[in-house]
């Protein structure tokens, strides 16, 4: 039987097992083996084996050649129809498009979902700076340029709720301790921006920007990856926020439009617009 950790107790339904075992890709592994779905979902390890193999036979798994599971092309497929991946998603493309192509770097776009940064596209080339995100997956907010930018403008309880649960060390560089996190995110809304360098990805530096709704409230964070060693990552910023503020400009135009669903108009809380407040 795979170890079992009180955090997560063992699902007590056929649907929630199958739910667990979907859920343990969410917290950024790509690729899994039966071990450790079976560790994160708190599940035995023939009950694992034997729903695994179901959800690979269903498309919803796949099996790749070293033994490891990923998301499956189906699961893919209606993930991709959610609210946050398609609205949001279909008004970036464009804007995100012409930041590719004006710094041929990763072009990132994230909203905030459950305390943690929610990326719902990604824009790189073979010359990009390799990184861990990936469509769908969620990253740390306190790690990611994205994720400070979304944590800076979140409502209070959120930012208190993401402190109090600690801060992981992902790096030599990480931010873990509260008070610095405060004071870098204090800089953030001072300054409209985030920098971050070797925080995630050692060798990566980002700077991400707001993306804002007709009211002023910070709904999505828009970022660019590079290349540590490449030139000062604030030769970034021109051309971010250029986009960024191009982009919120479609965003509002939107909102003042009528109720479209944007994937991010939700008053759940910890939703970046809850309340439909304007940020400070």
């Amino acid at each position: 039987m795979a170890d079992r950790t009180p955090d997560h107790p063992r699902p007590p339904s056929v649907a929630g097992k199958v739910m667990a075992i979907l859920d343990a890709f969410a917290v950024g592994g790509v690729r899994l083996n039966l071990s450790e779905i079976c560790r994160r979902s708190g599940l035995p390890l023939a009950t694992g084996h034997r729903l695994v193999g179901e959800l690979v036979g269903g498309g919803f798994l796949e099996r790749v050649p070293d033994g490891t599971y990923r998301i499956g092309t189906r699961l893919w497929r209606i993930g991709s129809q959610a609210p946050a991946m398609t609205g949001l998603r279909e008004l970036a493309l464009p804007h995100m498009e012409d930041l590719y192509e004006a710094t041929h770097d990763n072009v990132q776009l994230a909203v905030l979902r459950d305390g943690r940064a929610l990326f719902v596209e990604r824009l790189r080339g073979a010359r990009s700076v390799p990184v861990v995100t990936q469509v769908g997956a969620t990253l740390p907010l306190h790690a990611t340029g994205v994720g400070k930018v979304l944590l800076a403008y979140a409502p209070e309880e959120v930012r208190e709720a993401v402190l109090a649960a600690g801060l992981p060390r992902h790096s030599a560089r990480t931010i873990t301790d509260p008070g610095e996190l405060r004071r870098c995110l204090e800089r953030v809304r001072r300054d409209g921006f985030a920098f971050t360098r070797d925080e995630m990805t050692l060798g990566a530096a980002s700077a991400a920007a707001p993306v804002r709704d007709g009211r002023g409230a910070v709904v999505a964070a828009l970022s660019l990856v590079t290349r540590v060693r490449s030139a000062d990552a604030r030769r970034l910023l021109p051309p971010l926020m250029t986009a960024a503020r191009a982009l919120s400009r479609d965003v509002a135009a939107h909102w003042r439009s009528g109720p479209v669903d944007l994937g991010f108009q939700t008053d759940e809380p910890g939703s970046p617009s809850a309340g439909r407040k304007a940020a400070p």
